[in-house]
């Protein structure tokens, strides 16, 4: 039976570029034991999610324009361009997930608008969905180069699929806890 009582916290291994690394299966588990332990410590306390710090690190500074843009103007207009096809069977997808909000949000490197995209989701703060934003939105998104290219490259009657780009709720308590927005 293990015990969660609180410890003198010693950590396992060095710490490497502010993370720290456990090398074996010992170390592993004394971490574990180690916040267990400081979850059933009613004097502990956490102002801010642990994950924060080291989210910034693995930040771009257009990607922070990125995640400002959202925090301020919320949802935005995604699509995604599809061959059409007699019932859909068979549809294709030419071009996916495509917006113009890291633009609208001023990156510096628009090349890499993609890869950003890709970051943000994978560190949990933005999420693509099927639930779509006010129509008249998508009419700007939809004469934008990227689309008109998809659109031309899906052949005769493309099929566009409307979705929205969104912070995840840990999203939006990451930009309001590291981020000054509107004066807060």
């Amino acid at each position: 039976m293990v015990s969660y009582v609180p410890t003198n916290g010693h950590a396992a291994g060095p710490a490497t570029g502010g993370l720290v690394r456990s090398s074996t299966l010992a170390d592993l588990r004394r971490r574990g034991d180690n916040l267990l332990a400081r979850s059933a410590d009613v004097y502990f306390t956490e102002e801010v999610h642990p994950a924060y710090d080291r989210i910034l690190d693995q930040l771009s500074s257009d990607e922070a324009r990125i995640l400002r843009f959202m925090a301020i103007n919320g949802p935005q207009p995604t699509v995604d361009v599809r061959t059409n096809r007699p019932l859909g069977i068979g549809s294709e997808l030419v071009a996916g997930d495509l917006t113009s909000v890291p633009e609208q949000a001023g990156v510096r490197y628009p090349d890499r608008s993609r890869l950003y995209l890709i970051n943000l989701n994978r560190l949990g703060l933005l999420t693509t969905s099927d639930d779509p934003v006010v129509l008249s939105r998508y009419m700007v998104l939809e004469v934008q180069p990227i689309v008109e290219s998809a659109l031309k490259q899906a052949g005769r009657v493309p099929k566009i699929v409307r979705k929205s780009l969104r912070l995840t709720e840990f999203g939006e308590d990451f930009c309001k806890t590291c981020f000054t927005i509107n004066g807060s």
